[in-house]
């Protein structure tokens, strides 16, 4: 009898344990939804080919925010192909080559600080390296760097575990079989981990596509109708045309439809490229499976 009362007491507290995390997920469920459907009210008035394709018009009051969307897409870019390979790289060197010892793990502490570093350092750094010390001036170039900077972290630290996620055994067979170490890497061991790397720098992208605080200082227009022509050309942006038009301007009123039709845009933004890193994973797992 104590038996059977002891265990329907621990399946009482199980099911009230379950409870209250399945009404925690809810509440986030909930909240998440309440602002996306904010977000959908407020600004789906103010979608319309014309305010995806045109430029701002009339001091923000009217227009489009193409400049914007061309801004995010060359800044991504240019930010993924400086922290990508410095990124990968790193995470190669950190579970494949260094020793297990005192440096990988001040390395790795090191690498966690900076993801915790807030983004507005990394764009007082940007605007002192890239923008004053080595002349870039405001410039895509000098904002891709500061927003690559700030993937990188996130680039090595996911490239680490998914490494480290594959089996030694497939080390030891590839070199059984007579390859070289560089040879093992390159052909079997990265491209098994390459779902979960190129997942983590995707979802870095997404994050950096929504940072304000670093292109402020290194690369962010007020105002730029007109197409960005080099990389060291300012750009518009959607996080700071956002927070210009929401902040400042010549009639608010105007310019309120507009932000939250640019916030529903960046978010549109945001979940695509959320939904690219799955695909991108689902891809590659499939290529490793038929491989």
């Amino acid at each position: 009898m104590e038996i059977r009362s002891n265990n329907k007491a621990k399946h009482r507290s199980q099911k009230v344990a379950f409870g209250i995390f399945r009404l925690l997920s809810l509440c986030i469920v909930l909240i998440l939804f309440a602002i996306l459907g904010f977000i959908v009210y407020k600004g789906i008035g103010s979608i319309s080919w014309d305010f995806i394709t045109s430029a701002p018009t009339d001091g923000m009051t009217g227009g489009g925010i193409w400049p914007a969307i061309v801004g995010t897409f060359y800044l991504m870019v240019g930010s993924a192909l400086f922290a990508f390979p410095i990124g990968v790289m790193s995470g190669i060197y950190m579970n494949e080559y260094a020793p297990k010892g005192k440096l990988v793990r001040f390395i790795r502490v090191m690498t966690n600080n900076l993801s915790g570093i807030p983004s507005i350092v990394f764009g007082l750094f940007g605007m002192a390296l890239f923008v004053n010390y080595m002349g870039f001036g405001d410039s895509i170039l000098a904002g891709s760097l500061t927003l690559g900077l700030l993937c990188v972290p996130l680039v090595i630290r996911t490239t680490e575990e998914a490494l480290k996620a594959i089996p030694d055994s497939m080390r030891e067979g590839s070199r059984a079989l007579g390859a070289t170490k560089l040879q093992t890497i390159w052909h079997v061991i990265l491209p098994m981990g390459m779902p979960n790397i190129i997942t983590g720098l995707i979802l870095a992208l997404g994050r950096v596509s929504g940072e304000t605080a670093p292109i402020l200082f290194t690369c962010a227009a007020y105002f730029l109708p007109q197409l960005p022509t080099g990389i060291f050309d300012q750009c518009m942006a959607l996080p700071y045309h956002l927070y210009v038009i929401s902040t400042s301007g010549t009639d608010m009123e105007a310019q309120l439809p507009l932000a939250y039709g640019t916030a529903l845009v960046l978010i549109m933004i945001i979940l695509f490229v959320n939904l690219l890193a799955n695909a991108l994973r689902k891809y590659f797992e499939k290529r490793v499976k038929t491989n």
